[in-house]
């Protein structure tokens, strides 16, 4: 991992075959490879990290890729806890009726 430099632009893709839409996830570029990073494991719901893949130059990381990229000790960005995903509706209705 030490010929991997955070500096570079990257480029973040959803998955290719998608059978459902995944809300607010497209194809995005960042200034550095950091902030992609960040992103893809802080913002993005876990459905839609799931078959995404990040380019940075000549190289492909998927879901596990970039994991590893997020928890080596090289990350320079503060790392912050991941946004909490919203209940889906349903357990919301199932919830009230109880």
């Amino acid at each position: 991992m030490a010929s991997f430099s955070f500096n570079t632009a990257a480029e973040l893709f959803p998955a290719a075959i998608r059978k459902k839409k995944r809300a607010g996830f497209a194809y995005r570029r960042f200034g550095t490879a950091a902030e992609a990073v960040r992103f893809a494991i802080e913002e993005l719901p876990a459905d839609s990290l799931n078959g995404a893949y990040l380019q940075v130059d000549e190289a492909r990381f998927d879901q596990s890729g970039i994991r590893t990229l997020y928890e080596s000790q090289d990350f320079p960005l503060e790392r912050r806890p991941r946004k909490p995903e919203p209940a889906p509706a349903s357990d919301k209705a199932d919830t009230e009726a109880a």
